[in-house]
């Protein structure tokens, strides 16, 4: 396949200057007998020598006379040097010409620096309706902050339309939250088409989630070429279901170097398959370093099989134990036994913590989790947890696979486990709004826990647990 160029970024703005023209003393006499193109190219002269008060004194001489690139010029510097109200003054003064590069960046100095959204917001206005793209996505971005989806997407949709790409994967999400799969489809197209990773990222969830695992791949594959850590875990669970044990765990060691502790854990699983426990123990012992605690509970497993090495092995199985990991509050308890610390052994023995949820949801489950989240999350939103939303609608899936009747789910799992309805209805409602999108809100994580909670009560009355 193609590798994708590089997207540019934009450089920082840089000082106006004119073409070279006259030296030094024809500028002079002419910008002293008021020439103001001649003032402006004798203050980008001096500018360059780093004589910045005669570049200053000039401009001002310029801008006096009408010159929009001095006036530009002068609201950069005092911008810079931090005499913001000066920069406004002469921003305004260019701006107000139609000067759409002034304008956006008034709009941003008044945004960013003086905390002025309403102010900012109109001279976006201008400078996207002069043409700017930037302003047309920072506008978009606004709008999106006061709620005004319908205007965000028409901002979006120009600055999209215009080249810019972030705005086109932005445009993806926001017709994903309002359940236009179609749009969400074409805008991560688009963006996916023009080298942004991210867009083929989300676009292959999309595909997975539509049941599409071929095209999906492809996706994935595209947004790797780009150093996509997801998508390389995505490609390491597509080998490991194809028990591609070594494609597995290159494409999974690629997502755990760049820091994803779910990979590191299961580079490690593939190792063990893989008989490398050199390997298996470098990637449990990082991921449990970061507090996973599967991962600590397999690398004491791995000490204590491969080292003989008792004490790391209990270290490691009572960290995972404390954070709640039922197995190796098991194993912490026989170990404890055999070493002669039978009292604590018994504690570990007598309660261990409930056991987890891991059983691996369908794909087509797992990738509406993280769409949720990644849409949810946008512009500060709902922090919810791939690992939570995965949980629930791997819950539903498990459970509803019993019903053989042409019943009503809802009340087929409240006789069956006699929980209220009233709480089995709202587990089905979150479910519902995180495989179709756009059907209610996004949950809170206070909704999500309460579900979480009747999910897993769920389980255990139904003898899942």
């Amino acid at each position: 396949m193609t590798i994708w160029p590089e997207v540019a970024t934009a450089p920082p703005p840089i000082p106006r200057q004119p073409s070279a023209g006259e030296g030094e003393a024809d500028l002079l006499g002419a910008a002293q007998a008021g020439d103001a193109l001649a003032a402006h190219r004798l203050g980008r002269l001096y500018a360059q020598r780093g004589d910045r008060a005669a570049a200053r004194h000039w401009w001002e001489r310029a801008a006096g006379a009408g010159n929009v690139d001095s006036a530009f010029n002068l609201g950069m510097w005092h911008e810079k040097h931090g005499t913001l109200d000066e920069a406004i003054s002469w921003y305004e003064l260019a701006a107000g010409t139609g000067d759409a590069e002034a304008a956006a960046n008034l709009a941003t100095l008044l945004l960013e620096q003086k905390g002025d959204a309403p102010g900012a917001r109109q001279w976006y206005e201008t400078a996207a309706a002069a043409g700017s793209r930037q302003a047309a996505r920072r506008l978009a971005l606004l709008c999106e902050d006061a709620g005004e989806l319908g205007k965000a997407r028409d901002w979006h949709r120009r600055a999209g339309l215009d080249g810019d790409l972030a705005s086109a994967h932005d445009l993806g999400f926001l017709g994903y939250a309002a359940g236009e799969e179609g749009e969400a489809r074409h805008w991560w197209e688009f963006a996916a088409r023009g080298g942004h990773a991210k867009a083929a990222y989300h676009l292959g969830l999309l595909m997975h989630a539509l049941r599409d695992p071929e095209s999906a791949e492809v996706l994935y594959r595209l947004a790797a070429q780009h150093e996509h850590a997801g998508a390389a875990s995505q490609l390491g669970a597509i080998a490991l279901a194809r028990r591609d044990l070594r494609t597995a765990r290159a494409w999974f060691e690629r997502a755990a170097r760049a820091g994803r502790v779910e990979d590191q854990r299961m580079a490690g699983f593939v190792c063990v398959e893989l008989e490398d426990s050199a390997a298996a123990s470098h990637w449990f012992g990082r991921a449990a370093a970061s507090g996973d605690s599967e991962s600590a509970y397999n690398f004491g497993l791995l000490l204590i099989a491969e080292h003989a090495d008792l004490n790391g092995g209990e270290h490691w199985f009572r960290q995972a134990a404390a954070a709640g990991h039922y197995r190796a509050a098991l194993e912490l308890g026989t170990l404890l036994s055999v070493t002669g610390k039978a009292a604590e052994a018994e504690q570990w023995l007598s309660a261990p913590p409930a056991p987890c949820w891991d059983r691996s949801a369908e794909p087509e489950l797992a990738a509406r989790a993280e769409l949720a989240v990644a849409a949810s999350g946008r512009r500060g939103g709902t922090t919810l947890t791939v690992a939570d939303l995965t949980e629930i609608l791997g819950t539903w899936d498990v459970l509803t696979r019993r019903l053989r009747e042409p019943l009503d789910p809802v009340t087929w799992l409240t006789e069956k486990s006699c929980l209220h309805a009233s709480a089995v209805e709202h587990l089905s409602s979150v479910r519902a709004t995180l495989i179709r999108p756009g059907t209610a809100p996004w949950p809170t994580p206070t909704e999500i826990e309460r579900v979480l909670a009747t999910a897993r009560d769920l389980r255990k009355r139904l003898g899942l647990s």
